[in-house]
């Protein structure tokens, strides 16, 4: 999920299957070139609010069971994993004349158009190619959906590889601007975050397009519909100003051309590269990537059911009733709260980090925090039950203040986690690599198995798991909160603590910030 994980794809592109060489750099260029690029990210991340919000609710009113849902989110880890290092690869060495990464960003966008548009209208194309509304499921909506939703995951990759690797070539080598450059990325994502969250939870959306509205699109599919549209406006805006107002120097071909294995060779020989650097990992980053593949069994539970969470048991309702989508609408608030703590989390995490006594023990606190949130689900849970059971129907859609200010906490107290699960590991990443004398960029790629990794293993198991026990969202939260409280101990117990020696170096031959 990126935009659900963050993930670097500076492999290394010195082989000897494309002989290339790049116009000499000039100076870095302004500042506000690189800010341009960055805003991309507010785009990006304004789909991916959207995606993390309300598509596991809707796909279910299409009629796909609970325990199946999960299966769809198949997408994100599976393209983290392969599209994202290929595409950062083949960007590296492309020769087209209008540079490098706008080719990639200008068919990234595209796509990200046209995935929006399936998803949006699925329900819509389903009916007209002869889905049966009086039906639970509708399969040719689902097929349709599944579709734009798939094709979504692999632009939004496509997209945000070549925009930081973009702010690097404008960066020319000089560090403190990709730092600076790459805060801005993250700044920007924080706004998509909070502009599609707030998207989300606002009911009437629709209103201003009262066309979304129709026979097989209901208020809460008329919504999101809606949401897309500004999703779409946004990064078609905001890719064509980069593109028209920053220009991409492109590379040269040195001899006589590359032959039809070429894309092949590229992509054999980064997976090679990625994948032979297994056989140098040292023991500290071993033991980073078995705290982060756990932390992250315990943070994509969240990232899949957050909403539906809401809808179904704080307010009670079933997919497609008025309770279910005012819980819905509830939860993109809670995840908006969220994703502002996030943003002024990550202002602070030096000096936390001092705090708290470093970075590893950081993570470790953290990591218990999100332990203690998940279980908390559980006691909101049987709260709001236990009002239904007293009150009856009147509870149901309309949980206590207190019900839902404890929900809307636990969103907001997550951000916090959220921001050093963003950071630290990278950072680690960084400073382990340094030490052990292997590459950064291949470092940082085999950090990002151990995070895809899970998430397929949660998407493929969650949803019949959580079918065992009644179709709720409770016990793949529990599993997610025994994971947090693993990883914690093994963070604080296990992982090597960074020399200020080490960080230094780290620091010096890093070429961006850790997001």
């Amino acid at each position: 999920m990126e935009n659900l994980s963050p993930k670097k794809n500076n492999i290394d592109t010195n082989s000897s299957s494309l002989n290339v060489e790049e116009a000499a750099q000039p100076e870095p260029s302004p500042l506000r070139k690189m800010i341009a690029v960055a805003s991309i990210a507010a785009g990006i991340q304004f789909g991916w609010a959207l995606q993390l919000s309300l598509l596991t609710p809707y796909v279910q009113l299409l009629g796909v069971p609970h325990k199946w849902a999960a299966f769809i989110w198949l997408c994100g880890p599976i393209s983290g994993l392969l599209v994202q290092p290929i595409v950062g690869y083949c960007s590296d060495r492309c020769t087209s004349r209008f540079g490098r990464r706008r080719p990639f960003i200008l068919s990234g966008a595209l796509a990200v158009a046209i995935a929006v548009f399936l998803i949006g209208y699925a329900a819509d194309l389903g009916h007209s190619f002869g889905d049966d509304l009086t039906k639970k499921t509708r399969p040719r909506a689902v097929a349709i959906f599944v579709t734009g939703f798939w094709i979504l995951d692999v632009a939004n990759n496509m997209l945000q590889g070549p925009c930081r690797a973009f702010l690097g070539d404008l960066a020319a080598g000089d560090h403190r601007k990709t730092r600076t450059a790459n805060a801005f990325f993250s700044f920007f994502m924080a706004i998509g975050n909070v502009l599609g969250y707030a998207a989300g939870s606002y009911s009437h959306l629709h209103k201003i397009f009262p066309f979304t509205e129709t026979k097989a699109c209901d208020v809460f599919c008329a919504n999101l519909k809606s949401c897309f549209f500004f999703s779409i406006f946004l990064l078609l805006v905001l890719t064509i100003i980069v593109l028209t107002y920053v220009k991409d120097r492109p590379i040269i071909k040195t001899s006589g051309g590359g032959n039809d294995n070429e894309n092949e060779e590229s992509a054999i020989s980064c997976f090679g590269q990625l994948f032979g650097a297994f056989k140098e990992l040292k023991k500290p980053m071993w033991m980073l990537m078995a705290v982060t593949a756990l932390n992250w069994i315990a943070w994509f539970p969240f990232f899949l059911f957050d909403t539906d969470w809401m809808g179904r048991e704080v307010y009670g309702g079933k997919v497609g009733e008025r309770a279910y989508d005012a819980g819905v609408r509830a939860g993109a608030l809670g995840l908006m709260l969220n994703s502002v703590v996030l943003g002024l989390v990550s202002l602070v995490l030096e000096p936390l980090g001092r705090l708290v006594g470093g970075v590893k023990r950081l993570w470790g606190m953290v990591n218990l925090v999100l332990a203690v949130c998940l279980a908390m689900t559980v006691l909101i849970t049987k709260a709001a039950e236990h009002e239904r059971h007293v009150s009856g129907a009147a509870a149901v859609g309309a949980p206590s203040h207190g019900v839902k200010a404890a929900a809307l906490i636990f969103f907001s107290a997550l951000g916090i986690p959220l921001a050093i699960t963003y950071s630290v590991p990278f950072a680690l990443a960084s400073i382990y690599s340094s030490t052990s004398g292997a590459g950064q960029g291949l470092s940082l790629g085999l950090l990002n198995i151990s995070i895809v990794v899970p998430q397929m293993l949660v998407s493929a198991i969650s949803g019949p798991w959580d079918a065992l026990f009644g179709g709720g969202n409770l016990p793949a939260f529990v599993v997610g909160a025994v994971a947090a409280a693993v990883s914690a101990i093994l963070a604080i117990v296990l992982l090597p603590t960074p020399k200020p020696a080490d960080v230094a170096k780290a620091s010096a031959t890093t070429q961006g910030g850790f997001h």
